[in-house]
């Protein structure tokens, strides 16, 4: 890494030789290789960008020019060229994001890693650069083709092409994937300029043709370069970007350092709006990533640096009990059908695909359109299944409210991740879901605490045809089977206190959510060594909150909410409210996640910082029943 430990800074590449840039790309490879398969990460979309991060880091002078990345997960390469090369604890507390991030660097400008957002902020650094007059600061905004199908890029490229002096550089990291291989309308129309002559080569041959041909040579060549909007679509039909008025230059190979460092100097020098169409390979150099056709290592855990296999292996996850159910549901029912936004392996919608490929649809990075889609479909006499990331389905909540609950369809909504995800950082931490969907009219919501609920409530959900229905899940292992000991109304009973006697009630209701229930017995096992009693209870459907719930509640002294989720406007926030409706006054303390962006972290560190964990539950509960024993006495 003779050179790579060179670089501290983006300027220290401007000494670098052509030799010695090529070298530092393959030093850079071998590097990204050997840590991220220690620590996990997106490794393969990293080693697609090698050549093109270093290009636009010696043609652009960062943080004086903005250099953005949608959605980050491509940023290892911008982090190494900026002084940051300590990846021993990549994506683990203290260590490296996963993503841009701006208290790491200022070379790092955004680090939301959600999808097709980077061309609004764009619009917006360009137009303020352009107010305050520095009009020599280009923005340069790196959006893969896989982010493109998100209708807030093309947004904000309306916007952008409206502007004719605004100096962005789009790059479009055209690999053909987003997680999987990309699809649509916009992937085919890229495909079809990869496979297509470049026509500025057309134009020159044909300039120094035509102005050889006497006469008539120089007159010709007018005509046809009057009609160069014509001859362009006839050669590469990138029309669709220049009907927009933005400039276009490619496609270039994105590991060709010198055809790079050219069409980004052009673009700079433009002085308005360009796109610089960059092919790349995800995976490349990497013999492992290349062969794998799934994602090309989009994302890996710990692996085996030469051959790329996991080094241990885990127990079954949420997300494959999901996907196994589908397979089964989809053979029993012809109706069932499955919407995902550009992640079919990771929300486990792949054997589906597999066994039901005309009920299985991918639209591509846009939530909004699924969820659009899925009304329409239900509107049609289908079930649709719309999986994502519970983080994800917020870019949707109008068009469940609106386009799904208002017309009180049957659509299902599966959320993968939800709660504490931990490494991706706050923007993937799934703790809004169940706050926002509250609102909602008529939805009913499914938090499942095992692999067997998750098989259950989502064939109760999918049973429902007149509401949306929406079933979450955490990430990981699923853990073992939590048994019921019986039900009381909706919910399983997981662990029944002692029978009162005479006057005197339990002391504590425990309302376990989803995930949180094996933690919610370890806490009840402490407060009966305090001399607590308690009883536990899933909901199961945390929304509507059961109607006997109440009813159980006034059989205890005070009532615990434990959820995987944002305290404001949560399970125990519903629960409180049914409470008081049902006028059962008893004190509830609800326990949850703060209402504040997470740092990176495995889960369960993060879990013990926020004081989601059983002896702290335990804790505050006994110094709130015993406050209650001394209000007792002194009544």
């Amino acid at each position: 890494m003779a050179l790579l430990t060179r670089i501290r800074g983006p300027r220290d590449l401007d000494r670098l030789t052509p030799p010695q840039l090529a070298a530092l790309a393959q030093e850079i490879r071998s590097f990204l290789v050997e840590e991220v398969s220690k620590t996990g990460g997106h490794l393969g979309p990293n080693l697609g960008v090698v050549e093109l991060t270093i290009a636009m880091h010696r043609v652009f002078d960062s943080p004086r020019d903005r250099i953005l990345f949608d959605t980050g997960h491509q940023s290892y390469v911008h982090k190494l060229l900026t002084g940051r090369q300590d990846f021993s604890r990549l994506k683990m507390k203290g260590g490296l994001s996963g993503y841009p991030s701006r208290a790491e660097s200022e070379h790092d400008v955004i680090e939301n890693s959600h999808a097709s957002t980077v061309l609004g902020y764009a619009d917006g650094l360009a137009k303020a650069n352009k107010i305050q007059g520095h009009k020599d600061r280009p923005v340069v905004a790196v959006i893969g083709d896989g982010a493109l199908t998100g209708g807030m890029a093309w947004e904000a490229l309306n916007n952008i092409a409206d502007c004719k002096d605004l100096p962005v550089v789009i790059v479009v990291n055209d690999n053909e994937r987003s997680y999987s291989p990309t699809i649509g309308g916009l992937a085919n129309h890229l495909a079809t300029l990869r496979t297509t002559q470049n026509y500025e080569r057309f134009l020159t041959w044909g300039k120094e043709a035509l102005q050889r041909t006497p006469v008539v040579g120089q007159s010709l060549f007018d005509t046809l370069h009057g009609a160069k909007k014509g001859l362009k679509d006839f050669i590469a039909p990138q029309g669709m970007f220049e009907d927009l008025g933005l400039k276009y230059i490619g496609p270039i190979d994105g590991h060709d350092l010198q055809a790079l460092e050219s069409a980004f100097t052009k673009a700079r020098g433009f002085g308005g709006p360009v796109i610089v169409h960059c092919l790349t390979e995800k995976g490349r150099g990497y013999h492992a990533a290349e062969q794998n056709e799934e994602d090309r290592f989009h994302a890996v855990g710990v692996i085996h640096p030469e051959t790329g296999l996991p080094i241990k292996s885990s127990g079954k996850d949420w997300t494959s009990v999901f996907g196994e159910e589908m397979v089964a549901l989809g053979r029993e029912r012809k109706d069932i059908v499955a919407i995902t936004a550009a992640m079919l392996h990771p929300v486990g919608l792949a054997p589906f695909a597999k066994a039901y490929p005309d009920r299985i649809f991918d639209v591509g990075i846009a939530e909004q359109h699924a969820a659009v889609s899925a009304a329409g479909l239900a509107t049609n006499g289908l079930h649709p299944v719309v999986a994502v990331y519970a983080t994800f389905l917020n870019r949707a909540f109008d068009q469940v409210l609106m386009d799904v609950a208002l017309h009180k369809l049957g659509v299902t909504f599966v959320l993968d991740r939800a709660g504490v995800t931990g490494t991706d950082g706050a923007s993937h931490n799934g703790m809004w879901d169940m706050s926002i969907l509250q609102v909602v009219p008529g939805l009913r919501l499914a938090a499942p605490r095992d692999a067997e609920q998750v098989r259950a409530q989502l064939r109760e959900a999918v049973e429902v045809g007149d509401a949306p229905t929406v079933v979450r899940y955490s990430k990981g292992t699923v853990g073992p089977a939590v048994p019921s000991l019986g039900r009381i109304g909706g919910m399983d009973v997981l662990r029944e206190s002692a029978e009162p006697s005479g006057d005197k009630r339990a002391d504590v209701l425990i309302v376990s959510v989803g995930a949180m229930a094996t933690m919610c017995l370890e806490a009840a096992e402490l407060l009966a060594a305090q001399g607590i009693t308690s009883t536990v209870v899933d909901p199961r459907w945390v929304k509507p909150v059961d109607a006997a719930l109440p009813g159980l509640a006034a059989e205890h002294r005070m009532v615990v909410t434990v959820e995987d989720n944002g305290r404001a406007g949560g399970v125990g926030s519903a629960i409180a409210q049914a409470l008081r409706d049902a006028d059962v006054d008893l004190p509830l303390r609800d326990f949850g996640i703060p209402q504040e962006f997470l740092d990176h972290a495995k889960r369960e560190e993060i879990l013990a910082e926020i004081g989601l964990t059983a002896p702290d539950i335990a804790r505050k509960v006994t110094e709130a029943v015993a406050r209650l024993d001394r209000v007792t006495v002194e009544a």
